[in-house]
């Protein structure tokens, strides 16, 4: 079978484009996969509530996307902290046409991948405020992070933007996804302050292994499809991502088994997550003999952050600050210190590599990145608030959202 098919604006790699296929249908499947480990982890009252949330973003976003939304990311705003419309509605966009960052997948397949990303992303936060928010409150939420948090971040790093031209380098969403979703969520836990019964335990742990096992697989896509075509550093972003995870898994298990004496099933999914957040920055940029090292301290700086949450009794019901945010930032920082041009050309030298000055630049990138996200999440929190109210009445907390905002239950009475 021949390898690629003349089209009439250029040749199409047809290798490439199936695998991009494949990776945006991982990436997609990732957001159920959340919806099951953040469903799991829920009470059962609150089942529905919080699935509905990563669910909606599917179709929400979707229209958010086609509308304008890829358009603001990666049309124009060349230097600049936003796009333009020339692609609204994805005008100008064929089936012919090809994607200009490497002239090898359809632009349409390109569109379809980083769709997924922008409906991931906003799903994340929802864990840190479970039981709490209502619906209509986070159906706005939902639009407007997306458009003043989520799009500029993408435009500038990944659009040919300020932070792109600045050197800053995330190769699957360190900064983008993880860091600023996760101090959005610390934002949004400050504002809407605790829960009624903070004590609250998982409905269902195996629930919770099924979304585990579905986001870790869909982090194959994540990550390994980010170089958006079929090379050696598509297989290196593969295997780092595995490494990581399971690194993190092991040592979140030790840890946590030190300390608590008996090794804990949530946390070893937990943290098989830490590790998964913390390498998406690194992966196809550093070499695999960091991933482990990376995976090891993730899984040891994110069970402490989480640590950090309970003295402080920040109520992040599902730790979205602790895993995403600070896996996030941990996992930019270490690839200011692992970088190695030698392994991708289309990155840089790292501090150990003498690149200290790209390191600095990492570290003031993502934490401008978390400042912003935290800063805009808590006023747009109040502003919401004073359209609809952000957050539910204690006796529909107590009821349970499931019931008391969709008049539905997930399981019939006597089940759970």
């Amino acid at each position: 079978m021949l390898n690629t098919i003349l089209l009439n604006a250029g040749t199409i790699d047809t290798g490439s484009t199936g695998f991009m296929l494949l990776a945006t249908s991982l990436v997609m499947l990732m957001t159920p996969g959340l919806a099951f480990f953040y469903g799991g982890l829920a009470t059962k009252r609150n089942i529905l509530a919080i699935m509905i949330q990563s669910f909606v973003s599917l179709g929400w976003t979707t229209v958010l996307w086609v509308s304008f939304g890829y358009s603001l990311c990666f049309s124009g705003g060349e230097g600049g902290i936003i796009g333009n419309l020339d692609k609204a509605f994805l005008s100008g966009i064929s089936i012919d046409t090809l994607w200009a960052g490497n002239g090898k997948i359809p632009e349409i397949v390109f569109i379809a991948y980083q769709m997924m990303f922008a409906i991931i992303t906003p799903a994340l936060i929802t864990g840190a405020f479970v039981n709490r928010v209502t619906f209509k409150s986070y159906f706005i939420f939902l639009t407007v992070w997306q458009i003043l948090v989520y799009y500029p971040f993408v435009h500038m790093i990944w659009g040919g933007g300020l932070l792109a031209q600045w050197g800053i380098l995330d190769f699957a969403g360190g900064i983008v996804v993880h860091a600023t979703a996760g101090f959005a969520a610390l934002a949004s836990v400050l504002y809407v302050g605790a829960r009624v019964d903070r004590n609250s335990t998982p409905n269902s742990i195996p629930l919770v292994a099924i979304g585990s096992g579905l986001l870790w697989f869909g982090w194959y896509g994540f990550n390994a499809g980010s170089e958006c075509q079929v090379d050696n550093i598509t297989s290196l972003a593969f295997l780092n991502t595995d490494i990581a995870a399971s690194f993190a898994t092991m040592s979140w298990l030790l840890v946590e088994w030190i300390r608590e004496r008996k090794p804990k099933f949530i946390g070893l999914l937990t943290g098989s997550i830490a590790g998964l957040a913390t390498i998406t920055p690194c992966a196809g940029f550093v070499p695999i003999w960091a991933s482990p090292i990376i995976g090891t301290a993730a899984g040891v700086m994110c069970y402490l952050a989480v640590q950090f949450k309970n003295k402080m009794k920040w109520d992040d019901a599902l730790d979205v600050w602790g895993v995403h945010g600070i896996g996030g930032v941990f996992g930019t920082i270490l690839l200011g210190i692992f970088a190695s041009k030698a392994i991708n050309a289309a990155g840089t030298d790292g501090l150990i590599y003498g690149g200290g000055l790209f390191f600095v630049k990492q570290i003031i990138a993502v934490t401008v990145a978390s400042v912003y996200a935290f800063i805009f999440t808590y006023l747009m929190l109040i502003i919401i608030n004073k359209v609809t109210p952000v957050k539910v009445s204690q006796d529909d907390e107590k009821v349970g959202l499931d019931n008391a905002l969709h008049g539905e239950k997930a399981y019939d009475d006597g089940v759970l």
